[in-house]
């Protein structure tokens, strides 16, 4: 009878670790499925416009719609690109997707201001969700070195331009340039760039058309600083 025990129990025991294994077997051929997809979608973000993005589609649905319309990097005015790289990520070509000088700034400034690359916005409104969580922070820092080996420079700023938020249900640069100025995108002003730019990471609380004190400053700044970065060669990476 012992025996019988001791036998059964070792069955048992067997069963349970073959079925730990399957499990883990599973598990991990699932998981390489899911980064082998994520991988795919990403490249092929490389090549295909987005026809929108999660925040686009939540804001589509709680305004009945949004205003978009993807255009390409040729077809809008070269300097709306360095506006936004003055903006936002000065260092946006010398970076692999974290400014680390930026970031130290940061901390040591206490954290009250951002370090956000615009690789790393590229990231957030392509793919993830907004709101500040450690989540989306984790799934932001995989992503986003995974993002500048796929594409180039070029493609993440078209895609940033195109996707980013200028106001309530207005996303892209075509978008805006319409909505604040009644231009098409590769007519904007040097001014009316930098004030683009400036409204950002803000839109909802800042008009590019109707600018406050401190828009306007800012959009002094952005002028000044597009046109450094153009001449010391920090526009190279996306510029043609």
């Amino acid at each position: 009878m012992a025996k019988r025990k001791t036998r059964t129990k070792t069955t048992s025991r067997v069963r349970s670790q073959g079925l730990v294994r399957k499990t883990l077997r599973i598990a991990v051929r699932v998981g390489l499925v899911v980064v082998a997809l994520g991988l795919l979608v990403m490249f092929l973000g490389r090549y295909v416009p987005p026809l929108t993005t999660p925040y686009m589609f939540a804001e589509g649905r709680k305004l009945g719609g949004v205003s978009y319309e993807w255009v390409a990097l040729e077809d809008v005015a070269p300097v709306m690109a360095r506006s936004v790289v003055a903006a936002e990520d000065a260092n946006f070509c010398t970076h692999w997707g974290f400014d680390m000088v930026a970031i130290r700034e940061a901390i040591e400034d206490g954290g009250t201001r951002g370090a956000s690359t615009l690789s790393q916005q590229t990231v957030k409104n392509l793919y993830l969700w907004h709101g500040r969580n450690y989540t989306r922070k984790a799934a932001e820092a995989l992503l986003t070195p995974v993002l500048e080996g796929l594409w180039p420079k070029r493609r993440i700023i078209e895609v940033y331009l195109n996707i980013a938020e200028f106001d309530s249900g207005v996303f892209g640069v075509k978008a805006a340039a319409a909505h604040y100025f009644g231009v098409s995108p590769d007519a904007l002003s040097a001014t009316q760039a930098a004030r683009l730019a400036a409204i950002l990471p803000s839109p909802k609380k800042r008009s590019a058309s109707r600018p406050s004190d401190f828009v306007r400053k800012r959009t002094r700044a952005i002028i000044d600083g597009a046109a450094t970065i153009r001449r010391d060669g920090r526009a190279a990476c996306f510029e043609s």
